[in-house]
C-alpha cells in the first residue's frame, strides 16, 4: 500500500554556504566586470565609488560564503580596486593608512553579509522548531494510567 507523507513536514536542513574557491572565483570575476564597468563609466579619479562598488560585492557574496572566505574575498576585491581603479591602472601600490582603511572597509562588508546570512538562517531554523512545537496540543503527548 501506498502511504502518503507530506513533505513539508519535518526539520529542513540549513542551507550549507558555497564552497570557498567558488567565492573567490566570483570575487574575482565580480570585482573585474565592477571596476571595468566604473572605468567606464565615471573614470578612475573617483576610488570612493570604487570602494562602495566592491564592498557591496564583498557583502553580497558573504551571503553565501563561510567566514573563512571573507579574507581572500577582501583581498581579491582590494586587488581590483588598487590595481585598477586608481591611477596609475595597472600598477599596484601601498599608501599605509589609505589601503588598510579599504581592506577594512573590504572584510568588514565581507564578514557582515556572512553574519548576516547566519542570523537568517539561525532565524529561521528557530522558527521552524517554535511552530513545530507550537502546533502539538497539549491533549496530543501520551496518556498516562
Amino acid at each position: 500500500m501506498i502511504d502518503w507523507v507530506s513533505l513539508s513536514t519535518g526539520a529542513r536542513p540549513v542551507p550549507r554556504p558555497v564552497a570557498t574557491p567558488l567565492v573567490w572565483a566570483a570575487a574575482f570575476g565580480g570585482a573585474l566586470v565592477l571596476v571595468a564597468l566604473l572605468n567606464t563609466l565615471v573614470g578612475t579619479d573617483q576610488p570612493e565609488l570604487a570602494l562602495m562598488a566592491l564592498s557591496l560585492l564583498a557583502a553580497l557574496l558573504g551571503l553565501c560564503a563561510r567566514f573563512t572566505a571573507a579574507p581572500g574575498t577582501a583581498v581579491l576585491c582590494w586587488l581590483f580596486l588598487n590595481g585598477f581603479a586608481i591611477p596609475p591602472a595597472g600598477t599596484l601600490t601601498w599608501a599605509g593608512h589609505r589601503d588598510t582603511f579599504w581592506l577594512a572597509c573590504l572584510l568588514a562588508a565581507a564578514l557582515v553579509g556572512t553574519a548576516l546570512a547566519r542570523l537568517r538562517h539561525a532565524r529561521a531554523a528557530y522558527r521552524r522548531i517554535t511552530e513545530g512545537v507550537g502546533a502539538a496540543e497539549p491533549g496530543d503527548g501520551p496518556r498516562g494510567s
